[in-house]
């Protein structure tokens, strides 16, 4: 599992366990993927399959902004399932969307978080289920006991810069239009490092 996923669950500081991993002196075992990325082999949790909560069903949601990227979103659909079949999740439902992560009408997402037999909802990355404010969506679901399981949240953990880049995206969304949102977003960012 992912460091931000165990230190939750252990009640530690997200940036204590990063420390801990560089200084290899974790409690337990872990593994840093070429990517860079750390996966906590926690015996207590690796033998525990991911369990539906009380409400039911594991469903794993795809999401790309354009029609041209349909095969990135089967390979994204694929290896979501393949995230839960490795979970222990006997029979993973896929769902699979194109439209917008700035677009709060796509008819697929809003029809999962208003069914109450989604106990599981597996996205690839935070930005998959909303460009911003995904927190607040995952909130209110782990009120009615459901939950959301990011299986890459390799993202910016600086709070200024996923803020500033969060609004960047919410201007040049209305600037540019949604769909070149993101590339625009992107080049401003790129500019603004190399300036």
């Amino acid at each position: 599992m992912r460091v931000r996923e165990w230190a939750k669950r252990e009640g530690f500081n997200e940036q204590t366990v990063w420390q801990w991993c560089r200084e290899n002196c974790m409690p337990v075992p872990f593994e840093r993927m070429a990517t860079g990325t750390i996966i906590i082999h926690d015996p207590k949790y690796e033998s525990q399959p991911i369990t539906p909560t009380a409400n039911g069903r594991t469903v794993c949601y795809a999401r790309v902004g354009s029609s041209d990227q349909k095969s990135d979103l089967t390979r994204q659909a694929d290896r979501l399932k393949a995230f839960a079949l490795s979970m222990g999740v006997e029979k993973p439902e896929v769902v699979t969307e194109t439209g917008s992560g700035m677009d709060d009408r796509r008819r697929k997402l809003n029809r999962l978080l208003s069914d109450p037999t989604v106990g599981t909802l597996i996205v690839e990355h935070r930005d998959r289920l909303a460009r911003m404010n995904a927190g607040l969506v995952e909130s209110a679901l782990k009120a009615q006991g459901r939950r959301i399981i990011v299986v890459d949240d390799t993202e910016l953990d600086d709070d200024l810069v996923r803020d500033m880049t969060e609004v960047l995206t919410s201007f040049c969304a209305r600037l540019y239009g949604r769909r070149a949102a993101k590339r625009k977003t992107d080049a401003a960012l790129k500019a603004a490092r190399d300036a």
